[in-house]
């Protein structure tokens, strides 16, 4: 029997007010989750609306399989938001008039055991949000030399013990017994970290490195949002919520460069380039949503509007 793994939905009401400006517009959910974003975006639409939800995990995009036959106003594609562009073209949509991401890993993916994405549980090491391709974070560990597993735990965890995480990982691996499941993971990093921030498992911050890494989670938001930026028609928004620094400091940077004028230095007297974004503003979880849903904490939602198109 399959579980019906939980999830939810942060920042819910305050994204879809936020992004729905035509009610009759093509709205893009580029990760649909378990469909709370997109259903309630659908309540807002009008009969020619339309809802187009992405999803790299195959879980996520069965799950919306219900929706997608009780609704024609939505649609639901196997892919990731990095790809968005592609996956438009194919629909043969060219501008939208919103894009909501919803970053990070969803609470289904870290209460399934299976997934091996929490130390919570003894799992396959395996990390990968799209597991119908790619590498698991346990095949990476079983290959990586030390300087690249300690870059990767020390840039995408920001974890001070890096170095001495990818020691033991590597010590391990050549005694014969590398590192396969999450209970073993935890316990190494347990064994390496000297202290840790109370309140905080040590393995916290390897974990999310790992996961990001494995999933490839900052290059695809890097590209997924260039795409939005060329996908929005005039007045549209983009909504992003990202949950830790590393991800919002790259929406917060990136809404900045593009809501000013840019001038060209290889062509100093050339017109500057107009800015493309208006930054709207930053939304944080209220103390009621915190107390209902602790994972709601560290989340940020930074909204932009696209300019007139010079």
């Amino acid at each position: 029997m399959t579980t019906a793994w939980q999830h939810r939905t942060v920042l819910l009401t305050e994204a879809i007010d936020a992004l729905v400006t035509e009610a009759g517009g093509v709205y893009v959910d580029g990760t649909y989750g378990r469909g709370g974003h997109s259903r309630l975006l659908l309540t807002r639409l009008s009969p020619t609306g339309r809802v187009i939800a992405l999803d790299r995990d195959p879980q996520a995009v069965a799950a919306a399989s219900e929706l997608q036959k009780s609704d024609a106003r939505f649609s639901i594609l196997h892919a990731n938001f990095a790809e968005l562009r592609e996956a438009l073209a194919a629909l043969g949509i060219s501008k939208v008039h919103g894009v909501l991401l919803d970053l990070g890993v969803s609470s289904p993916q870290i209460d399934d055991p299976a997934r091996g994405f929490s130390f919570r549980f003894d799992a396959p090491l395996d990390m990968r949000m799209d597991t119908s391709r790619g590498e698991s974070a346990a095949d990476f560990l079983a290959r990586a030399d030390e300087r690249v597993l300690t870059e990767v735990i020390k840039d995408y965890g920001e974890e001070r013990f890096a170095r001495q995480i990818a020691k033991a990982l590597v010590a391990r691996r050549e005694s014969g017994h590398p590192v396969r499941t999450t209970a073993e993971l935890s316990q190494l990093v347990a064994r390496s970290v000297r202290t840790r921030e109370a309140g905080q498992d040590p393995a916290t911050r390897t974990f999310q490195a790992l996961r990001i890494f494995v999933n490839a989670e900052l290059e695809a938001l890097d590209e997924g949002l260039k795409a939005c930026l060329e996908l929005l028609a005039p007045g549209a928004r983009l909504v992003v919520i990202a949950f830790h620094s590393l991800e919002d400091r790259r929406v917060k940077e990136f809404i900045a460069r593009e809501s000013r004028d840019e001038v060209d230095r290889r062509a100093p007297f050339a017109p500057p380039r107009s800015m493309r974004l208006n930054a709207i503003g930053r939304i944080k979880p209220s103390e009621a949503e915190i107390a209902a849903n602790p994972r709601a904490r560290s989340a940020i939602l930074r909204v932009a509007e696209r300019t007139e198109v010079a």
